[in-house]
């Protein structure tokens, strides 16, 4: 089968392979603070939402540079997230 030549990429073993959509949507990411210190921790959290579901990733930078992902797999409620530019909670 052909694929547009844009779509292609080459993995670690020097085989190529085609990027395929899965879907489209919204996403919101977000930090944390050290609540007795208030500063930026290093890992952080993506929702990834489109039209019928949400996933929640938790992102952790290692020491060797790479970052641990972590689904979170229960059921989140409708998470409130502090915006510190306009000092007022929003929802997702």
């Amino acid at each position: 089968m052909d694929y547009p030549e844009e779509t292609i990429a080459i993995n670690k073993q020097g085989k190529k392979e085609v990027r395929v959509l899965q879907e489209k949507g919204q996403y919101v990411k977000y930090n944390y603070l050290n609540l007795e210190t208030g500063k930026k921790t290093t890992k952080y959290s993506l929702i990834l939402k489109n039209d019928s579901s949400k996933e929640h990733l938790m992102v952790v930078p290692l020491k060797t540079g790479k970052s641990l992902v972590v689904e979170q797999k229960k059921e989140q409620r409708e998470l409130k997230i502090l915006d510190e530019k306009k000092k007022k909670t929003v929802e997702f």
